[in-house]
């Protein structure tokens, strides 16, 4: 444990450090440019467990060696007034700080680098994942819009087959049309055949009739006297014929 003149000799330049610091940040010119000089690393630790935003505002607030003299005045408060009691656990809490210091020192670049592996494994499968969900969404959309093409397909066969049917009706109205005007017509044809057939019946009727009328009026002495005429104009024809 601590004696009182040791805390007291430690004080000492711990007040020291205390005016220094007051002053520095008394002057606003020497504390920017001091800032200045400590460039921020934000991630990053101090003595393996203290993370550097920590310093940084301690920085901003109490200058560079702020933080130092606020540990320091910390761990001599709760010494002093025992606190903290060094006893046994004292040096197994020491002893396990450095180990655990030493382990992160080792351990740390090797943990952190498998744990950034796994997650970056991690993220690349969230990725894979992700792109193969696009990808099935993407082609479900390619679909869609295939299935809206063959709809619209579908429509214009439906109106091709429409104009189709309405063709094949035409036709059939003007096939039924033409066997309408071919039955007519042939059955007009077959009266007037008939007509000319009772024509002809009746002119054939009508000379045969005039001819044995005609005949039957004929007497045999007539018909000697007429051929004999008949003969004595085809002889005087004759004469004439060769007398030209």
């Amino acid at each position: 444990m601590f004696s009182r003149a040791a805390l007291l000799s430690a004080q000492r330049p711990l007040s020291v450090v205390a005016t220094r610091t007051a002053a520095a940040a008394a002057s606003p010119a020497s504390g920017a440019v001091e800032r200045r000089q400590r460039p921020e690393h934000p991630g990053k630790v101090r003595l393996g467990f203290i993370p550097e935003e920590w310093f940084q505002f301690f920085y901003n607030k109490t200058g560079v060696t702020g933080p130092y003299t606020f540990g320091v005045g910390l761990l001599t408060y709760l010494c002093s007034k025992e606190i903290y009691v060094m006893e046994h656990e004292y040096y197994s809490g020491l002893s396990l700080g450095i180990m655990a210091i030493i382990a992160v020192k080792k351990l740390g670049p090797a943990v952190a680098k498998w744990a950034d592996g796994e997650i970056d494994k991690i993220e690349g499968e969230w990725k894979q994942g992700r792109e193969a969900e696009l990808k099935v969404l993407t082609d479900a959309i390619e679909a869609e819009k295939k299935e809206q093409w063959r709809a619209d397909g579908a429509l214009l066969l439906m109106d091709a087959k429409k104009e189709n049917i309405a063709l094949q009706l035409e036709a059939a109205f003007r096939e039924r049309a033409m066997n309408v005007y071919t039955e007519v017509k042939r059955r007009l044809d077959y009266q007037v055949e008939c007509r000319h057939v009772e024509r002809r019946l009746g002119q054939k009727h009508m000379v045969n009739w005039i001819v044995a009328n005609v005949l039957s009026s004929i007497s045999p002495q007539q018909e000697k006297e007429t051929l004999n005429k008949c003969i004595g104009d085809l002889s005087a024809l004759a004469l004439r014929v060769k007398s030209a």
